[in-house]
C-alpha cells in the first residue's frame, strides 16, 4: 500500500483528509503534528488519540521549536522584522518550518505522497506547496479540501457517514498559537473596521501595576531578562511572554497583501516578540553605524517578505542571514523597559559598545573632537552639490 504523510492538526479539515486519503485513495496514512511551540504535552496526546480514532496507520509528533528559533526566529530579531511595521510573522514563519518537518519525515519513511488540509483561499497552501516542491520535487502533493472546494458542512457530513461524530461546532475565533506569537481570526477580521473584542485574545488581561524589566542581549542574541539567564532561548522567550502578555502588550491587527493577491486582515497577540524586536532595535541605535542600520533595514525587509511568502530556501536568504549575523558583533547590553497596561516604554540602554560616548562630544552641547572652523568648512563642502545645482538651473537671480 502506498504511503502518504499528512500534516495533521486534529481540526476538521485535517480530520477529513485523514479519512478521505485512507478510504477514497486507499493510502496508508501517516499523520504528523509539528510543534513549533504552541502545543502542550496534554494537547499533543489528545491529538494523537484523535488521529488513531480516525484510522491513521501511524501518528507522530515532531517538536521543532528549538530548530525554529535557531534557524529563523533569531534572524527575525537581528533584522527587527515586522511585516508592514506591525506583524512579527508569527504564523507565517512557523508554517514554513512545519512544512520542512513534514518533508523531512516523508523522506525518512519513503512516502509516496504528502498532503495538507489547506483551502484554496489562504497563504498556507502556497507555503506548504513551495516547501514540498523544493524538498520533495518528485513527490505528489494531495490537497483534498482545496481540490474538492469543500464546505464545512460537506466535510462534517462525510465524516458522519463514516461513523465519525465529534463536536465540530466551529469556534467563534480561529486561534493559531506558537512560540513567536498567536494569530486570531474571527468575524471582525473579515471586515475592515471592527476590532477584536477582549475575549478573542488567548491571554486575559490583568490589572497588574507597571513593572520594570531588563532585557539582555549578547551579540544580538536574546540571553535573558531581569539578570536571569536561561539554558535555552526558547525557554527565555516563553518566560518573557508569560510576564508581558497579561499587560495586553503585543496585541494588534495586521492588514497586508496575501501571496495570492488579495488583502488579508488578522489579529495577533505577540508580547515577547514585540518586546524583543523593539528592545533589540533600541540597542542597535546605540551600537551600530548609520549605514549598518540603513542596509540592515533594507535586507531585513526582504528577508521577512520572502519568508512570509514561502521563499525560505532561496539561497539569497542564507546570504542575508550571514549579513544579519555579522552585523550583531557589537550588539551587546541591556535594554530597560517599563511594562504598562496595553503598552510599554523603552527607558534606555546600557552597553559596552555604546557609540554615544561622551568623550567624542555631547549632542547639542559640547564638541570635543572638532572645532567650529572644522564644521564651517565641512558644511560648505557638503552644500556644494545643492549650491551648484541651484546656480546652474535658476532662471533668475531672485530667491525662489
Amino acid at each position: 500500500m502506498e504511503k502518504v504523510v499528512l500534516a495533521f492538526s486534529g481540526g476538521l479539515d485535517t480530520s477529513y483528509c485523514a479519512v478521505h486519503l485512507a478510504k477514497e485513495k486507499n493510502l496508508e496514512v501517516h499523520s504528523v503534528l509539528v510543534n513549533t511551540g504552541g502545543f502542550s504535552a496534554e494537547e499533543t496526546e489528545e491529538i494523537e488519540k484523535k488521529a488513531y480514532a480516525l484510522g491513521v496507520k501511524k501518528h507522530k509528533t515532531v517538536d521543532v521549536t528549538e530548530r525554529f528559533y535557531n534557524d529563523c526566529v533569531r534572524y527575525l530579531i537581528y533584522g527587527n522584522v515586522l511585516r508592514n511595521g506591525t506583524y512579527p510573522l508569527s504564523v507565517s514563519a512557523e508554517r514554513v518550518f512545519q512544512a520542512v518537518a513534514i518533508a523531512d519525515y516523508a523522506q525518512t519513511i519513503g512516502a509516496d505522497y504528502v498532503a495538507h488540509g489547506s483551502t484554496g483561499a489562504g497563504n498556507d497552501q502556497v507555503r506548504f506547496d513551495m516547501i514540498f516542491h523544493t524538498l520533495l520535487p518528485d513527490t505528489e502533493i494531495l490537497t483534498p479540501i482545496r481540490d474538492k472546494r469543500l464546505s464545512r458542512e460537506e466535510e462534517i457530513e462525510y465524516l458522519a457517514a463514516h461513523g465519525i461524530r465529534q463536536n465540530w461546532e466551529k469556534m467563534q475565533y480561529s486561534v493559531n498559537q506558537g512560540l513567536w506569537g498567536t494569530s486570531v481570526g474571527g468575524k471582525e477580521t473579515l471586515t475592515s473596521h471592527l476590532p477584536l473584542p477582549e475575549e478573542a485574545y488567548p491571554t486575559p488581561k490583568t490589572s497588574a501595576p507597571a513593572e520594570k524589566v531588563k532585557i539582555h542581549f549578547e551579540r544580538g542574541n536574546f540571553s535573558g531578562f531581569n539578570d536571569r539567564h536561561f539554558d535555552s532561548p526558547v525557554e527565555a522567550v516563553t518566560a518573557l511572554n508569560r510576564l508581558a502578555a497579561p499587560f495586553g502588550i503585543g496585541r494588534d491587527i495586521h492588514v497586508g497583501d496575501t501571496i495570492i493577491g488579495i488583502k488579508g486582515r488578522v489579529g495577533f497577540e505577540a508580547a515577547a516578540p514585540i518586546l524583543l524586536i523593539k528592545a533589540h532595535q533600541a540597542l542597535e541605535k546605540h551600537t551600530l553605524t548609520k549605514w549598518q542600520l540603513y542596509w540592515k533595514d533594507q535586507l531585513a525587509n526582504w528577508y521577512g517578505m520572502m519568508l512570509h511568502e514561502g521563499g525560505y530556501f532561496d539561497p539569497v536568504m542564507r546570504d542575508i542571514e550571514q549579513f544579519l549575523e555579522h552585523s550583531q558583533q557589537t550588539v551587546n547590553g541591556t535594554v530597560f523597559i517599563e511594562l504598562l497596561p496595553d503598552t510599554f516604554r523603552i527607558e534606555g540602554v546600557e552597553s559596552p559598545n555604546d557609540l554615544m560616548s561622551a568623550k567624542f562630544g555631547a549632542y547639542g552641547e559640547m564638541n570635543l573632537g572638532w572645532t567650529g572652523d572644522d564644521v564651517r568648512g565641512f558644511a560648505k563642502i557638503l552644500a556644494n552639490p545643492m549650491r551648484i545645482y541651484r546656480s546652474v538651473n535658476r532662471k533668475d537671480k531672485e530667491h525662489d
